[in-house]
């Protein structure tokens, strides 16, 4: 699995708005047909929530600490949301329910419990995260899988299946603790993210980050010093991975979002944290606090007139410079 490089990219939650064009350049290119319907390999969940698919961090997979492969359960279709079609001429003709489903009567699906969050009113609280296949340095997908149909591409790191060797035993979707591969029924094959590929060779970022309306998306190589996945993960240490813990190494990592303080019963600011850093912590792990106070530092930094480099960064001035991929 050694690579001579690793691609990577950078998210910004604080920059994230929940518009879900990512999805919707992801769904249109990659998965809007012949057995994909139902796959998101990009989605952008509300936390505190239970994700895609439904409670997928309680699914298990991964690794261990002692570094053992462990299987976790496969998710069923309710989980992930039966797809359903609008029946948009019977609602248009007949002045009926606009979103009437003919179809299925859904009872979940990706983003079914957006904009909830916790919290009571006016300290509840939410933020977005966008996910996708992590292309871990340690993918526990590749360890499961028993054809040797999943492999790391040596030249970028990108983590991808071969359609020729798979057969569809669905190991690799149990083992993936992030529940970023799919099983197509039509074709008897697991299918994932592929980080766009096709694009990146071309010079192109991937869909979800060109389109990204917030700018909320960095892609390059970690070893690039001068490139922004070293200056947000390496170099200023505030952009973190999601569930370290899982021992997969990913390759996408996140900036935590800040938040306004909590509120007392005389619409007074208090000195307690609206989002709990115990729960960014149990998403981030122990750097959120450090990551957390160097973004409010540089901030008020750049507030008062000051140069900073990690805010410069994080602005991002120029699309062309949050996409280093060569």
């Amino acid at each position: 699995m050694a690579v001579k490089r690793q691609l990577c990219m950078v998210m910004d939650l604080n920059k994230c708005i929940g518009c879900h064009t990512c999805t919707s350049a992801c769904k249109l290119q990659w998965t809007n047909r012949n057995g994909r319907e139902y796959m998101y390999w990009n989605n952008v969940e509300t936390m505190p929530g239970t994700g895609y698919p439904r409670n997928y961090a309680q699914m298990g997979g991964g690794f261990d600490a002692e570094g053992a492969l462990k299987l976790g359960i496969t998710p069923s279709a309710e989980d992930y949301g039966i797809p359903w079609d609008y029946n948009y001429e019977e609602a248009l003709m007949t002045g009926t329910d606009p979103w009437l489903r003919p179809n299925v009567k859904p009872t979940w699906g990706a983003n079914w419990d957006e904009d909830q969050g916790e919290g009571d009113y006016p300290n509840s609280y939410y933020f977005y995260l966008p996910r996708i296949c992590n292309h871990c340095t340690n993918p526990a997908c590749l360890a499961a899988c028993s054809r040797n149909a999943i492999y790391k591409r040596q030249e970028d790191g990108i983590v991808l299946i071969d359609q020729e060797r798979c057969r569809g035993y669905r190991y690799c979707v149990t083992a993936c603790p992030y529940k970023k591969v799919y099983f197509n029924e039509e074709i008897s094959k697991s299918e994932k993210c592929i980080f766009c590929y096709p694009r990146i060779e071309k010079g192109l970022a991937n869909a979800c980050a060109r389109q990204c309306a917030g700018r909320i998306r960095w892609v390059g190589y970690r070893d690039d010093e001068e490139g922004p996945i070293h200056t947000l993960v390496d170099r200023w240490k505030v952009a973190l991975p999601l569930h370290a813990e899982w021992g997969t190494e990913p390759n996408v990592f996140y900036v935590p979002p800040l938040a306004p303080p909590k509120y007392d019963e005389n619409s007074v600011p208090t000195n307690e944290e609206r989002i709990p850093q115990g729960y960014l912590e149990s998403l981030f792990g122990d750097g959120v606090a450090v990551a957390l106070k160097t973004l409010a530092a540089e901030r008020q930094k750049k507030a008062d007139g000051g140069d900073s480099e990690l805010m410069d960064t994080l602005i991002g001035y120029r699309h062309a410079d949050m996409f280093k991929l060569s």
